[in-house]
């Protein structure tokens, strides 16, 4: 069986998502004057979820009634399989921007299309490049465009909520945004990092948790760094422990 399932998806699955990512490409160039427009987001939904339909999952989506229409928010996620970007990108009901590393640029199409659509790429070797890139995407967190982030900066090995770098809620502090814990279940099964063999009718979901002021944490005087930037690691840890709390079924 396992061998059928291999060849189909080999043979059937992934020459169809190849031809998908194409189309999405070119679609989303075409379209990027309207790139935060809903139907441009509608098609790049649909991208996404043709990863699951075709290998056979169906993932399940809960808190979706947290967000507010209208509202920017900064959304944090763990991070364990290549199939956590088109969960996210599938199933989260708004129009969103990703940081994505700066290698994915030179990916045909999928960085063409990633560029159009206004996704921002970070070259983490060049800090000076990081903070222009952050600076640039602070312009587009307005009238209900947000961001998403991997805070854990790599992909989990073992499934654990790894620590969580700070420099993925710079923008959050900066502009006071409200931050959403978004917690994803097993996605380590689906496909582990480093294989090749995506695992049928697995059980997942994507849980959506309430917003986060920084207001109820950041109180420190603005000139005090170091209580801060103490503050700020606080946010963080519990930020961490809300993706965790959420990925219990």
């Amino acid at each position: 069986m396992k061998v059928l399932q291999f060849l189909y998806q080999w043979l059937i699955a992934v020459p169809i998502l190849l031809v998908l990512t194409v189309f999405t490409a070119i679609f989303t160039i075409l379209t990027s004057p309207w790139r935060n427009a809903e139907f441009v987001h509608r098609e790049q939904q649909f991208w996404s979820r043709c990863f699951f339909w075709l290998f056979g999952n169906i993932p399940q989506v809960e808190g979706v009634e947290n967000l507010q229409k209208g509202q920017s928010y900064v959304f944090v996620c763990n991070h364990v399989s290549l199939f956590d970007v088109w969960l996210v990108y599938g199933w989260l009901p708004v129009v969103f921007k990703w940081i994505m590393k700066q290698e994915l640029r030179k990916v045909p199409f999928v960085g063409s299309g990633c560029y159009a659509a206004g996704h921002i790429f970070i070259d983490r070797r060049n800090p000076r490049a990081a903070k222009e890139s952050l600076e640039r995407a602070k312009s587009i967190l307005k009238d209900g465009v947000s961001l998403v982030v991997f805070p854990e900066g790599t992909r989990s090995k073992n499934g654990e909520v790894q620590a969580f770098k700070r420099g993925a809620f710079q923008i959050a502090f900066d502009l006071d945004l409200p931050v959403v814990p978004i917690s994803l279940s097993g996605m380590h099964d689906i496909m582990p990092k480093g294989t090749y063999f995506v695992h049928p009718f697995v059980r997942t979901k994507m849980k959506i948790g309430q917003p986060v002021s920084l207001h109820e944490y950041m109180k420190a005087d603005p000139s005090d760094s170091a209580a801060v930037r103490q503050e700020q690691l606080q946010v963080m840890e519990v930020l961490r422990e809300k993706v965790i709390a959420g990925k219990e079924w």
